[in-house]
Order: C-alpha cells, then sequence, then structure tokens
C-alpha cells in the first residue's frame, strides 16, 4: 500500500464517523445564521415594513407584536434573514397590493413576478445586500393565526440570504 495512501486514510476514517454523528458539514457554505444579528436589525429598520396603509393595524391577538426577526439556516443554501410584520386591514388583498406597489416603488424597490392570489414581491439592493419584500395573504399556518377581525390579514416581509449574495422573488 503507497504510503501516501496510509497517511490519508486513517485520518479520515477517524474524521468520517465524527461528522456523520454530529451532522456538522466539513465546509461552511454560508448557511450559518452566526453573527447575523446587526444584519437582522437592519431589515428590521426598512421604512416599508412600518409603511401600511391606511386603516392597518396590529391583529387582535397580536396587539404590541411589531416587527420580528428571524434567521432560517435549514437548507443547502445560506441562511435566510428575515423581519416581518403581521398587520389586520378592513380593506381587500388588492388594495393591500396597490398599496405596497406604490410604496415599495418610491422606496426603491422593483417589481417581482406578476402578484397571485396569495402574495406580492419586489427586489432591491441595499449597501450591497440583496433584499426581496414579500407581502403573504396565506397566513392559515402561523399559530395562532392571526385574528384580522372582520377583515383579512397579511404579513410583510422583508429577507435576504446572510451572505447578502444575489436572492430574488422565487427563492
Amino acid at each position: 500500500m503507497p504510503r501516501l495512501f496510509r497517511r490519508t486514510t486513517l485520518p479520515a476514517a477517524l474524521l468520517l464517523p465524527a461528522v456523520l454523528l454530529t451532522g456538522c458539514p466539513l465546509v461552511d457554505s454560508g448557511g450559518s445564521c452566526d453573527g447575523s444579528g446587526a444584519a437582522r436589525k437592519d431589515l428590521a429598520a426598512q421604512k416599508v415594513l412600518s409603511s401600511p396603509p391606511a386603516g392597518a393595524a396590529d391583529p387582535a391577538n397580536y396587539r404590541g407584536a411589531g416587527v420580528s426577526t428571524g434567521c432560517d439556516d435549514d437548507s443547502a443554501g445560506p441562511a435566510w434573514l428575515h423581519a416581518g410584520r403581521v398587520y389586520a386591514f378592513p380593506g381587500t388583498c388588492q388594495a393591500v397590493i396597490d398599496h405596497y406597489t406604490r410604496t415599495a416603488a418610491a422606496q426603491g424597490w422593483q417589481s417581482g413576478p406578476a402578484p397571485q392570489a396569495g402574495a406580492a414581491c419586489w427586489t432591491r439592493t441595499d449597501d450591497g445586500r440583496h433584499l426581496v419584500l414579500d407581502v403573504d395573504f396565506q397566513l392559515d399556518s402561523w399559530s395562532p393565526v392571526p385574528d384580522p377581525g372582520k377583515g383579512i390579514g397579511y404579513e410583510v416581509t422583508v429577507g435576504s440570504n446572510a451572505d447578502g449574495s444575489a436572492a430574488n422573488c422565487t427563492d
């Protein structure tokens, strides 16, 4: 057996079980949420999150919740940072989409694909970080489900890959 093969086989044989048992990858793909606090704070400060249509308010069961942030690092790509806020609105989904279309354009966001029944999306770059703005009306899986009273509930979210790399409305 060649010497090089023996020198690499033993360390690899010892390292492989440790990797498999801990579930830790050998190479960090940028998928970590570690150190993302400042970037999440920047996302939460995006003006669009606090620019709802007139008449929008906190849902009855979400009073005072404001903007929340999070980081999802359970996929193979970079971690996904996000900041969002849920609102109750006495009007229609189309009125919400029309409002955010105007608001987003005024704040430098670019239109994504045509709005669908349950969501609309825009993108922009801020200080080199690619951002995605989503307005989503599908809140049935939330716990608790937001109580919009006699209106509709929706969430407005700004998200970004943790490494700031390009992201779009289909990611």
